[in-house]
């Protein structure tokens, strides 16, 4: 995948439009999956540098999806950040424990997107940029 490619894994097509729209303005390319399954193959085969990923997902939710992923030794390096309209108390906490590395809630601010996607997102070293 190029440099500054994102996988979002997400069933809502507004949803979807909204990130890609925030993080192509900052340079990023938006390879987008609609659904579970369709979304792991794409992580398989494509081994995204970062995965913003939704939870209630249609065919295979969002939890497994991030199991999987944690895993398969070839793909638990890469972060993955839960993006949900999950946000009761504990959430944040059942996703972490789940195995992803962050958490931002829907509807997400803009400043928020930027900021842990840039956190999170691989640089040179092996940090995030």
């Amino acid at each position: 995948m190029d440099q500054k490619t994102v996988l979002y894994i997400e069933d809502n097509f507004h949803n979807r439009r909204i990130v890609r729209k925030l993080l192509q303005s900052r340079g990023y390319t938006v390879v987008e999956a609609e659904d579970g399954i369709t979304g792991l193959a794409m992580v398989r085969e494509s081994k995204p540098p970062l995965i913003l990923l939704d939870i209630s997902l249609p065919g295979m939710d969002g939890l497994e999806v991030v199991a999987r992923i944690k895993a398969d030794a070839e793909l638990r390096q890469i972060p993955v950040i839960a993006l949900t309209a999950s946000a009761m108390r504990g959430d944040r906490e059942r996703f972490l424990a789940a195995g992803c590395d962050d958490y931002l809630a829907k509807p997400v601010q803009s400043a928020d997107l930027f900021a842990k996607v840039a956190e999170h997102y691989p640089s040179g070293n092996g940090k995030g940029a």
